[in-house]
């Protein structure tokens, strides 16, 4: 890599592609790159660094030959670049491989890994050594509002990355974290996800075990110990240290607990107690419980590295989290229209508890795609039914490319609405964004939240209901001027 000047990126529109491909033009790389669609936010961050990219896969946008391809995971044989560089033996790495031999090196490795609140976290994290002034380094899997983009490299000792456990890629099926070593590590929770990849729970839970059991003696593990709803996996996990383990949570047990909470407008207010002593009062600029256990193990690393409480306070107050968290869209006539990244049952439940907190009163809908690899199929059609039931009104679409996937593996987004019903809430499925459009901005009233839940765009859903509320509104106003 040292004599890499020219770096060609397949699968540079990938929510981490453009970032990485962002680091390295930042490092003095000539870069450029190619995908079958590039869009914002990836397309907007690559054209304002200057790199160029194509809008298609083709072997002529390897001429002239890089010193180096970087191959997304997504990427897979057939692909006629990656077979004219298995072609011409043109050297090719991963994206966890560039890091590992490009950005960590002589840095304190940070990882947040775990099913739920990676993003959020890593992001938290970044704003809070930045605003220790402490220079760090990072890659978040989403745009951290705070910086405007989804990585940082302002030169300090620490590099603090989202730990995924998705594949590194086709050569390589094992997780990207495996690349990180972590120095600390963040384990936020377990639950099953990406069936996809892992062929059952036992598997995915040995994944992080590992990664657990990569981490140095003079490091850290911080953990979500809450026993009653972690799970007996986390346990499990830190059996695998061979350094310090710290808990978070809010039973009295942990090391780290948070308490008296309460909603404070957009956010939350909270007391923590470390081992026991005060440790201090905080505002967080986000809503939610889980949003406050996220907060508690940014402290516990970034205590660890010498971050006092006062530092800690100020940078939770004026966190601005990650776009697609809770991001409010609009508001027309009295509604107002929220997007999500939920993609699992778990952060379903904990999107829609939020939503209640911070919006107490309305009534809420929860408009849910199928779009990712586990929710797409069977495995969550028995928990997603009572997480959806805790809104008023379920809407679910048709599952994101359903035809990929046979009838005895795709989720049946029909059979989940009819559970729902079942709990006592209302439920509907519609094949279409327009059709949800068309049926949600006709019956929703003044004071109702409209909660879109996707890890995808939703085919511009959001943008949909607003446009419908807005086209119904004035429709309204004519009415009753004439």
């Amino acid at each position: 890599m040292s004599d890499a000047k020219h770096v060609h990126v397949i699968g540079i529109g990938g929510s981490a592609m453009a970032p990485l491909a962002g680091m390295l033009r930042e490092s003095g790389y000539c870069v450029r790159g190619s995908d079958s669609g590039v869009y914002p936010p990836a397309s907007t961050l690559l054209e304002k660094l200057g790199i160029s990219f194509f809008h298609t896969f083709d072997a002529a946008n390897l001429n002239p030959a890089p010193d180096l391809v970087v191959v997304g995971n997504i990427i897979a044989r057939g692909n006629p670049e990656l077979e004219e560089v298995l072609d011409r033996k043109i050297p090719y790495r991963s994206m966890p491989e560039i890091l590992e031999e490009v950005f960590l090196p002589g840095r304190h490795s940070i990882v947040v890994s775990g099913t739920h609140g990676k993003t959020t976290t890593t992001a938290m994290l970044a704003w809070i050594f930045h605003s220790a002034g402490k220079k760090p380094n990072f890659l978040v899997g989403g745009v951290a509002e705070n910086f405007g983009k989804s990585y940082g490299l302002e030169g300090g000792e620490e590099f603090i990355l989202e730990g995924d456990e998705y594949e590194t890629a086709f050569w390589d099926r094992g997780p990207k974290f495996f690349h990180y070593h972590p120095d600390d590590l963040i384990v936020t929770s377990l639950e099953y996800d990406h069936a996809d990849i892992y062929r059952d729970f036992e598997t995915y839970e040995l994944a992080f075990r590992r990664l657990v059991n990569l981490v140095p003696r003079r490091g850290r593990v911080v953990i979500w110990g809450d026993t009653e709803h972690s799970g007996p996996a986390l346990r499990r996990a830190a059996e695998k240290a061979l350094c310090p383990v710290e808990t978070y949570g809010f039973s009295a047990g942990n090391d780290w607990v948070a308490s008296g909470l309460a909603v404070d407008g957009a956010g939350m207010r909270f007391r923590v107690v470390h081992k026991g002593k005060p440790f201090g009062e905080f505002v967080l600029a986000a809503s939610g419980k889980h949003n406050v256990l996220n907060s508690l193990a940014a402290m516990a690393v970034a205590h660890g590295r010498g971050i006092s409480a006062d530092v800690l306070a100020k940078a939770l107050s004026s966190f601005q989290s990650v776009k697609r968290r809770m991001d409010v869209k609009g508001e027309v006539r009295g509604v107002i229209v929220v997007d999500d990244f939920a993609h699992h049952p778990t952060a379903v439940r904990a999107t829609i508890e939020a939503a209640q907190a911070r919006w107490p009163g309305r009534r809420l809908w929860a408009i849910l795609e199928p779009r990712s690899n586990s929710m797409r199929r069977k495995v969550f059609e028995e928990t997603l039914p009572v997480a959806l039931a805790l809104a008023d009104r379920v809407v679910l679409a048709g599952v994101f490319r359903a035809q990929q996937l046979g009838d005895e593996n795709r989720m049946e987004p029909e059979t989940v609405a009819k559970q729902v019903r079942e709990l006592g809430k209302s439920a509907r499925m519609f094949p279409s964004a327009e059709a949800i459009a068309e049926h949600v901005s006709a019956e929703a009233e003044s004071g109702d939240l409209l909660l879109v839940m996707s890890n995808g765009s939703f085919d511009g859903l959001c943008e949909k209901l607003l446009a419908k509320l807005a086209q119904a509104a004035q429709v309204s106003f004519e009415a009753n001027t004439r």
